[in-house]
């Protein structure tokens, strides 16, 4: 009975929303199946006819009825992986289960022909809560059209053994109705929620995919920035290198060489100083574009995130140490959160000596530790080293209730030097 605390026996506040949704929805099948065999069958006791055969025969149906739930709750679990395609199901995984609806229904039918009980209802809820648990598990592990024939195949059979007690047809009927009623409930209650876990799986596959494709598409841009940058220096240099060596073999005057590789060393040089230039401005910070930035590569993985930027006129390596806060927050949300929204502030104290900058997000998937997620990681430490140099602060809070991730950082007004210098510590 693992798959209670499934996956990986984790505490509820420790799993992710759509780890949350899918054993939610698995304990609420369980849940059905109970409470229908305690619901319904347990009628039996109170309406059967005086007598030691007839409440033995009631209590049993009862205490079967108990041995299924049981049954069907362990094998449950295997019919829904087995639906998501995570399981193969055993053929003989509901032979047990199948035999004990069988012999409650017998024992049912015994009821009614000692005069035990009587009335359609009463008939048709006791089956009704007799065939549910297994009803739940099997429209779950067959396909819709052999669950179908099954229940047809059920209702014919109740149909001769209540007909064969004598019962009156529209008791008969009634029975049948009830029974026929909860049994496509039962099927339909087990092969739907299967379903939507189904769903949710995608969903939650389809935003990791987001979330990549963003990076992706923020490395092509650098890429094509290096590129666009480097293609035409490499291809003079590679043009002017063979001149100057066909001018050797040649046997031309050694000016002319000269000349060609002064040449090659003078473009060398120039893009020396482009490649740094365009690494400098992958590196350097600047708060309104990393706010941009962030708000764009968060929407594309499917996170509502707003920002509101009242530090504007905030000294530049202010807005640069608070630039690196944004980018690294960013990346924590994107790889560990499951974030629905993200919010981003960016003002000053009450006293107007410090710039403060609050990142909150939901979605935080472990109650203790660092990261956007709450986990542990090199991201912040090395944040906390770059507003070390300026005289600033790094605050991580998780609330563990909320499911929500704050992170705020405060640098003084008057903080002096370079906070772009450096290794890039974004995890």
């Amino acid at each position: 009975m693992g798959w209670w605390v499934a996956p990986k026996y984790r505490r509820w506040q420790e799993r992710s929303s759509h780890e949350q949704v899918e054993a939610s929805t698995r304990w609420m099948l369980a849940a059905y199946a109970w409470l229908t065999v305690v619901g319904f069958v347990v009628q039996l006791m109170p309406n059967a006819g005086p007598g030691a055969l007839s409440l033995t025969l009631a209590w049993t149906v009862f205490g079967l009825g108990l041995v299924q739930c049981l049954l069907c709750t362990g094998a449950l679990h295997q019919a829904v992986d087995g639906y998501l395609g995570t399981r193969t199901v055993p053929g003989s995984l509901l032979v047990l289960p199948a035999a004990l609806v069988g012999v409650m229904t017998a024992l049912t039918v015994a009821l009614v022909a000692v005069g035990a009980v009587e009335g359609g209802l009463t008939v048709g809820l006791a089956l009704h809560g007799t065939l549910a648990p297994f009803a739940v598990t099997f429209g779950v592990t067959v396909p819709r059209r052999v669950a179908a024939l099954a229940l047809c195949g059920f209702l014919a059979v109740a149909l001769a053994a209540l007909a064969a007690t004598a019962m009156p047809w529209s008791g008969v009927l009634a029975a049948l109705v009830v029974t026929g009623l909860g049994g496509l409930l039962s099927v339909f209650t087990g092969r739907s929620s299967a379903w939507y876990i189904a769903v949710i799986r995608e969903l939650q596959e389809a935003r990791g995919v987001q979330a990549r494709l963003a990076v992706a598409e923020e490395r092509l841009r650098f890429s094509r920035d290096l590129h666009d940058v480097m293609g035409r220096n490499l291809s003079a240099i590679a043009l002017k290198s063979e001149l100057a060596a066909q001018l050797a073999q040649r046997g031309a005057s050694p000016e002319a060489s000269v000349e060609q590789m002064t040449q090659v060393q003078h473009i060398a040089r120039e893009s020396q100083s482009e490649v740094r230039a365009v690494v400098r401005g992958y590196r350097d910070v600047d708060l309104p574009t990393e706010l941009a930035g962030a708000r764009g590569i968060l929407r594309a993985a499917g996170v509502d995130c707003r920002t509101d930027n009242g530090g504007s006129r905030l000294p530049v390596p202010v807005q640069a140490a608070l630039g690196w806060v944004v980018r690294e927050g960013a990346t924590n949300v994107l790889r560990h959160a499951d974030a629905t929204w993200c919010t981003v502030w960016v003002g000053t104290d009450a006293a107007g000596g410090s710039a403060l900058l609050v990142m909150e997000n939901d979605g935080a998937r472990t109650p203790a530790g660092e990261g956007a997620g709450g986990r542990t990681g090199s991201g912040l430490a090395g944040l906390r080293e770059r507003l070390d140099g300026v005289g600033g602060t790094l605050r991580a809070v998780h609330d563990g209730e909320r499911g929500t991730f704050r992170l705020t950082a405060e640098v003084p007004l008057a903080a002096e030097g370079e906070s772009g210098n450096g290794k890039d510590t974004a995890e």
